[in-house]
């Protein structure tokens, strides 16, 4: 399928439904530790919503009704645990997300899914500012939906190495103040090594030290989510990275929750 895809979790206990709006994988950041193929410096195309809207209601309706449960998936995993607009490249580059939200919610409605169906959305936040943006959130925040605002690094050198953007801290500060007033956000962070290295102190007290601004300033996030390298990057400087160690993620976590906030690791 064009824009639908099922993602098997044993760890999340579900199949999560994923929703591609780039398959034409552009992106307008370049993470170092990327996992999509011949990733480019762009945009979502055009979404064809007829086309979307026949993908995952055929979908919903096989895993609800079809064969697709027993044939391929473990016996604890045989519920639907989200749909997450995730894919190769930045969903909300889409000009028609809050048209993919609306489409969404119908469907759902249709189908009469669970109520606590998680909506998902995994986001760079660099767009969150552009107002069908903002009216997409509105309608995710009505549907059970949750961003997951990625937040590598504070550090302006953190973020040109890791993320390849030049968004400003002010950038990034506003753009997570005004999901968390449109949605339930989370931030997703990603630690590994680099030439064998985790993240330096001054990387880890800036991250720290910036959590706490939220904080201060009354922005109430949901919690961070804190991930490791779960699968081979795809871009050029994948030989240079790799996992950190459990005891330096866990020591991690336990610095932030220190600030009152929950933490999820995904190793």
């Amino acid at each position: 399928m064009t824009y639908v895809y099922p993602v098997i979790s044993r760890r999340a206990s579900g199949v999560s439904v994923g929703i591609n709006l780039n398959p034409n994988n552009a992106c307008n950041w370049r993470c170092i530790y990327c996992q999509v193929p011949d990733l480019k410096r762009g945009s979502a195309p055009a979404i064809d919503l007829a086309l979307l809207e026949h993908e995952l209601r055929t979908f919903l309706h096989e895993l609800l009704h079809g064969r697709f449960m027993l044939e391929k998936v473990p016996a604890e995993a045989r519920r639907i645990n989200d749909i997450a607009l995730s894919g190769n490249g930045e969903p909300t580059s889409a000009k028609e997300f809050d048209k993919v939200i609306e489409l969404i919610g119908q469907i759902t409605h249709d189908l009469s899914l669970p109520k606590e169906l998680k909506l998902v959305l995994i986001t760079n936040g660099s767009l969150i500012d552009r107002t069908y943006v903002q009216k997409g959130l509105k309608l995710m925040a009505n549907l059970n939906g949750e961003v997951w605002f990625k937040l590598d690094s504070v550090t302006e050198d953190g973020r040109k190495r890791i993320n390849n953007t030049r968004m400003s801290l002010k950038k990034v500060f506003s753009n997570i103040k005004l999901a968390v007033s449109l949605c339930p956000t989370w931030l997703q962070t990603c630690v590994f090594e680099t030439d064998g290295m985790p993240p330096s102190e001054a990387e880890t007290n800036a991250y720290l030290k910036f959590l706490d601004c939220l904080r201060q300033e009354g922005i109430a996030i949901s919690g961070i989510l804190l991930y490791g390298l779960a699968r081979p990057s795809l871009q050029p400087e994948a030989p240079r990275l790799s996992k950190v160690s459990m005891e330096w993620m866990e020591s991690y976590a336990a610095r932030i929750k220190k600030l009152g906030l929950e933490v999820r690791i995904h190793p």
